[in-house]
């Protein structure tokens, strides 16, 4: 089988995918050890017997609704390229909105961050990688995905990120000028997680009580213990939750709250900065 017609199997894909072609490509240069470019320089090379098979295995396997990045091994989050697993959520590009909003309103002056549930390490070593001088905790209470985070900052080379076992702020010591966390904020009767890549991930990193908020809700409750006066607190959450996380913080002594959209328009991440006297 020639690389063209491998390419030309993303029929199978259809819908079933909604990037049924990227798929194929990622699976294919993950099999060739090649970049995406090469398919398309060299559409005439032969599979290997053996790449042949492999390849019909994986494609069948993605039929099946398992997530490229769990055949692969691997995810792009961020300027990085992170090594996932089933113990944690595949990183997803609408959680860079965070580490953007954390480099703007940041610039290169030290301050201490921590990441709350960081999973792969991903909202973690994007802002380590470009702000070398800042002092990153990341947390994460699954053993599993404490082992994957620490695996993706040694190969990666980033050594201002510390990662801790434990839940939420738990493990935290001191006070930070910002704290992110991505948590789990689906919630447990929404039929997303009948579809999709997230039938394959941990339903603990996803799921949450209270329509969703339960995790929010503690968070937002154990972090006025660990920020400066000043210091930010800032969720990534599900499209229609902004203005329930902004009541949240705005009881607990959060002012300046803000809710930004998404590049599709939808509510994604909400903040607010806190305030020990209201």
């Amino acid at each position: 089988m020639r690389v063209d017609r491998a390419l030309a199997l993303s029929d199978q894909l259809d819908g079933l995918s909604e990037t049924p072609k990227l798929d194929c490509e990622l699976l294919l240069c993950h099999l060739l050890n090649k970049p995406r470019s090469y398919l398309y320089a060299w559409p005439d090379i032969e599979l290997s017997q053996s790449q042949q098979q492999n390849y019909t295995q994986l494609l069948e396997r993605r039929v099946a609704g398992e997530p490229v990045a769990h055949l692969i091994g691997r995810q792009g989050f961020w300027t990085l390229e992170l090594e996932v697993s089933p113990d944690t959520l595949i990183p997803r590009p609408e959680t860079e909105l965070l580490v953007e909003w954390a480099l703007q309103q940041f610039s290169d002056q030290p301050v201490r961050v921590a990441d709350l549930g960081t999973g792969t390490g991903a909202i973690a070593l994007a802002l380590a990688s470009e702000r070398p001088g800042w002092q990153i905790t990341a947390t994460e209470l699954h053993p599993g995905a404490v082992l994957l985070a620490q695996r993706n900052a040694e190969r990666l080379g980033i050594h201002n990120v510390q990662i801790l076992a434990g839940s939420w702020c738990a493990p935290l010591s001191g006070r930070y000028e910002l704290i992110l966390s991505n948590p789990p904020y689906i919630d447990s009767e929404h039929i997303c997680l009948t579809q999709g890549d997230v039938r394959y991930e941990p339903r603990s990193a996803l799921v949450a009580e209270q329509q969703g908020m339960a995790d929010i809700i503690d968070i937002i409750h154990q972090a006025p213990n660990y920020l400066v006066k000043g210091g930010w607190l800032v969720f990534e959450h599900g499209y229609d939750q902004g203005g329930a996380v902004r009541a949240q913080l705005d009881t607990a002594g959060f002012q300046q709250c803000f809710t930004q959209l998404d590049l599709n328009g939808h509510e994604r991440i909400t903040g607010g900065c806190y305030a020990s006297e209201r």
